[in-house]
């Protein structure tokens, strides 16, 4: 088993949650993980990019190459697209549909989800609208992390697990919402 995992969004939407959450269950499932991130600025909306690289062998680089990515998984439609080329063919883009317009000249939202759609493999979630209907609107990074899970390789046992061991401080109620928001996110693409 190996996947290797580019996660794109914009500071303070929760990529390195998303990595937290889907390392230490990866970890709980006695596999490898490496994880690299670049922090944008969050105040200004920066980009946020980790690679995350899980395997049932050992793994020497923390870097994706270009055109060699599983997934790309993204909590904004234009940072889903800014890190195609390291989408290798048959990989899959899976995306959020909120755009989070940080620049004057954002693309249009219906270029970007038709760029989207033209992939062989691609996946649009609206995880803001669906954490808002479980009412847990800060949860649509987990939602993704549900729409994500059937191509990640790691049980939903192992994801709870890891939702449950990263939440845990902040009280039952979080993680409970956010195991909602993970399994909300896994209907919404169910195979």
């Amino acid at each position: 088993m190996k996947k290797d995992i580019i996660l794109a969004g914009v500071g303070g939407q929760g990529i390195l949650t998303i990595a937290a959450v889907i390392g230490l269950a990866a970890i709980e499932q006695k596999l490898y993980v490496k994880q690299s991130e670049v922090h944008g600025m969050s105040q200004r909306g920066g980009a946020v990019l980790s690679h995350l690289r899980i395997s049932g062998n050992e793994i020497y680089s923390d870097l994706i190459p270009e055109g060699t990515a599983d997934i790309i998984l993204s909590l904004e439609p234009m940072e889903a697209l800014r890190y195609l080329p390291f989408l290798k063919p048959d990989g899959w883009l899976i995306t959020n549909s909120t755009p989070f317009i940080n620049i004057p000249d954002y693309p249009g939202t219906r270029e970007l989800l038709n760029a989207i759609n033209s992939l062989p493999n691609s996946i649009i979630v609206d995880a803001n609208e669906i954490a808002k209907s479980i009412k847990a609107p800060k949860s649509s990074n987990i939602v993704m992390v549900g729409s994500a899970s059937p191509y990640l390789g790691i049980s939903d046992q192992n994801i709870e697990k890891a939702i449950t061991n990263l939440f845990y401080k902040k009280g039952e109620q979080t993680v409970k919402s956010n195991i909602t928001a993970f399994y909300a996110g896994k209907e919404k693409v169910a195979l």
